[in-house]
Parts: C-alpha cells; sequence; structure tokens
C-alpha cells in the first residue's frame, strides 16, 4: 500500500448494546435497547438484532419498543462503558502514541511511522482488532486509508466485525461508486442540490472539473469535489494537538422546549468540563452549535478574557448564548451541542467569578470529579438548567 500516512478509523459495534451483551449472556443474539423508560426518553444504543426491525440511536424509545415489542431495554451504565473504553483506548495507545479519540467507541489511530515496530500496517490494523476483542470482549470495524475521511469511510461499510483497507492505487476506484449522500457535511437538503445537479455519486464528482463544481457549488462543491478524489490533509489529534473538546446530540423528534434545551445543554456542558479538567487544559472560548430542522447549522461564540477550567463558567457562558438565540431567532432544534477551544494553562485564582466564588466552584468541580472517575460521567448532575 504505497503511501505517506496509514490512517485507521476504529469504531466498536453497537457499543453500549454490545456491552449488555457481553455481560448477560441471554441477551445474546436477542434484540437489545439501551435508554431510559420515560416518556422523553430515546434510544442511547441499539444492538444489530434491534436494529434490524428499524431501531436506531436517537430514536425515542416508545417508538423503538413498537418497532421492536421483544426487546430487552437496559438502563445507560455509564461506568461500565468507561471502563471497557479506557481498555479500548489503551489497547489502540500500544500501536500509536497517536490517538485521536471521537468518542467512547470511536477514534482514530496514525500507524504512519510504525512499520519498524508492528510490521506492514495492512497487517498491524488485524492485530489490532483481535486485540481489541482480546482487551474488551467487543468486537469493532476497522478501515485503513490514507486519510481520516476514507478510513472514516471504510469502517462503515462492513459493520458489525468488518475490516477495509483502501490501497492507494484503487482509492479511486473504491469511492467512485459511493452516493454523495456519504459525504461529510452533505445533508439531506445539499445532497437534493447535488442531485439536480448530476452529481449522484463520487465517481461524477471526480468526472468533472474541479472548476464546474465550484461554479455549480460554490465553496461547499470544491470540498466536495476534494474529498471525492480522497485528498483529505486533516492530521490524526491526539490530546496534546486537540484544538477543541465538544459535545453534541441529534434528536431522534425535534426539541421546540427552550427548557428542555437548556437541561441538555447544562449535561453537555458538564461533559465538555470534566474531559478538558481530566486533560489539564483549560479554554477561553465557548461555541454553541445549533440545528434547525431544514438541517441549518447555526454556530455563536463567546470568549474569556482568561481561560477557565471552571463548569459554572463555561455554563455561564453556553447559556447565554443559548438564551440569546431562542430571544432572537427560535425555532424547534433537530441538533445541540457545545465545544470548548483556546485552550491554555489555568492559574489559581483565575475565572469569571471574584476569588472566593471562584474558589468554591473549583472545591465543586474537584469532587464531582473524583465522583466521575469513580461511578462515571453519569453518577452526578447539576441542578439548574431549566428557567
Amino acid at each position: 500500500m504505497p503511501s505517506d500516512r496509514f490512517i485507521v478509523h476504529v469504531d466498536l459495534d453497537a457499543f453500549f448494546a454490545s456491552v449488555e451483551q457481553l455481560d448477560d449472556a441471554s441477551f445474546r443474539g436477542r434484540p437489545v435497547l439501551v435508554g431510559g423508560l420515560g416518556a422523553r426518553s430515546v434510544v442511547a444504543a441499539a444492538s444489530y438484532e434491534a436494529r434490524a426491525c428499524g431501531c436506531r440511536s436517537a430514536m425515542p424509545m416508545a417508538e423503538a419498543r413498537r418497532r421492536c415489542p421483544s426487546a430487552v431495554v437496559r438502563p445507560v451504565r455509564m461506568r461500565r462503558y468507561v471502563e471497557l473504553s479506557r481498555r479500548f483506548m489503551d489497547t489502540l495507545r500500544s500501536f500509536s502514541p497517536s490517538v485521536e479519540a471521537l468518542s467512547l467507541d470511536e477514534a482514530f489511530v496514525d500507524l504512519t511511522g510504525t512499520e519498524r515496530l508492528h510490521g506492514d500496517p495492512s497487517q498491524t490494523v488485524r492485530l489490532l482488532v483481535d486485540r481489541v476483542f482480546a482487551a474488551t470482549g467487543l468486537h469493532c470495524s476497522a478501515g485503513l486509508a490514507q486519510s481520516k475521511f476514507v478510513a472514516k469511510i471504510a469502517s462503515d461499510l462492513r459493520k458489525p466485525r468488518g475490516l477495509v483497507i483502501v490501497r492507494a492505487e484503487g482509492l479511486l476506484a473504491f469511492l467512485a461508486p459511493l452516493e454523495i449522500g456519504r459525504l461529510w457535511g452533505v445533508g439531506p437538503v445539499a445532497e437534493e442540490r447535488f442531485r439536480r445537479l448530476g452529481y449522484l455519486t463520487f465517481g461524477h464528482l471526480q468526472s468533472a472539473s474541479r472548476d464546474r463544481v465550484r461554479a455549480d457549488l460554490g465553496s461547499a462543491g470544491e470540498h466536495a469535489w476534494l474529498l471525492a478524489q480522497g485528498i483529505d490533509d486533516r492530521p490524526v489529534e491526539g490530546d496534546r494537538e486537540r484544538k477543541s473538546i465538544g459535545h453534541e446530540e441529534t434528536f431522534g423528534e425535534d426539541i421546540d422546549d427552550p427548557r428542555q434545551l437548556r437541561e441538555i445543554l447544562l449535561r453537555q456542558v458538564e461533559s465538555v468540563s470534566w474531559q478538558m479538567r481530566s486533560r489539564g487544559f483549560a479554554a477561553r472560548t465557548v461555541t454553541l452549535k445549533v440545528r434547525r430542522p431544514d438541517f441549518t447549522t447555526l454556530t455563536r461564540q463567546a470568549s474569556a478574557d482568561a481561560v477557565t477550567d471552571s463548569t459554572a463558567a463555561v455554563w455561564r457562558m453556553a447559556s447565554a448564548l443559548l438564551d440569546a438565540w431562542c430571544k432572537s431567532e427560535w425555532s424547534a432544534v433537530r441538533l445541540l451541542g457545545v465545544s470548548l477551544s483556546n485552550f491554555g494553562q489555568a492559574a489559581e485564582g483565575q475565572g469569571l467569578f471574584p476569588d472566593p466564588e471562584a474558589a468554591r466552584e473549583r472545591r465543586l468541580d474537584a469532587a464531582t470529579d473524583a465522583l466521575r472517575r469513580r461511578f462515571g460521567d453519569s453518577c452526578i448532575r447539576r441542578a439548574g438548567g431549566a428557567q
């Protein structure tokens, strides 16, 4: 596989549901849904047996149970998932120091330059998959390619337990038949626009000139043209190189209640703030991401005078952004997310509050972080999301 880079995308198959099947043998081969049973509960994960009935993550749990009445419903056990995620990530890091975790169950691994240690990357990725199973008892899908974009597509093609290797000499032929909807950033509205212009597959973009595609679709078209050629030079970003930490959720049903959005945003702020502190980071900038039902995506950003690692400080900025958006351009919401960026080192007493309040918040963050390390991310929540 002649190439300057060897990038692997690894994804644990139906992670939460597979853990439930791992821990209780009676669930194996049966449809499993993970999530709550409340009126507003959504599916956190669906086993492949449940997916065969039309169930999927982010679907309202009530709908999933209607589609699959025989499904076993299990509560989210975040402590157990975090435990296995750590084994998963540790296994990946045993192959390369450059591991970019995208979530608990998904990561990029840069195998470039590891040939002397592990041999040919096409053999290394097979060994990696085997070691993940040995360490966790869970199966994964993996894709090996010369870029993150192609590696991600490759790992998605043959789930579950798939392994797809895309060699440089066969790159264009591999991409050509794929439907245009597989391009990053191409949602249903954009996909329809591409199709109207005759760009149904990657191959249609490949055969058109770059200038033609740009004339038809603007800068977004040029970006799509580059991806269709397999051109994506983004590096695998480990913790040291990470430029942002974020958390976003796509809802099974659009949410039109601002109070519910605040509650969800508070949970997201708690998650990203904990992740930031666990990496020894502090951030200056908070970004709010909102996607409407028509797939229009908006971002709003605020920056503090100094970096902070305080959950309360992040929440004040994030909630102010959400409140301002709700007052000025409110609509139902399909996706909500928050991210932190512009990292630096937090100094003692630094933050948006007077020193006594800042000290109190540091003690609260330290106490909740200790609980999360012991019992998992969802063991404790702050009140105050709704107003």
